[in-house]
């Protein structure tokens, strides 16, 4: 005989389900980060990253062109 056929015949109410909300999920159990640092440390690498990725472009466009346009160096490429 099953938990709720059990209960139903003795008149007690349906098993509440537990929840766990005093403990919040974990992306790695042995790393103590919940959810919320988690979402902010994606935020926040995800945006550095995009950062260095224009500053990688600017630093490119200055070597490769204002540079030699300006007279402060000669390419390799172009002796």
């Amino acid at each position: 005989m099953g938990e709720a056929r059990r209960r139903v015949e003795k008149g007690l109410p349906p098993r509440q389900l537990k929840t766990n909300n005093s403990k919040p999920s974990r992306f790695f159990s042995w790393l103590p980060t919940a959810e919320n640092p988690r979402e902010q440390f994606y935020t926040i690498t995800q945006r550095g990253a995009w950062i260095g990725i224009g500053l990688l472009a600017v630093i490119w466009i200055v070597v490769r062109f204002v540079g030699p346009a300006a007279g402060w160096w000669v390419p390799a490429d172009m002796r």
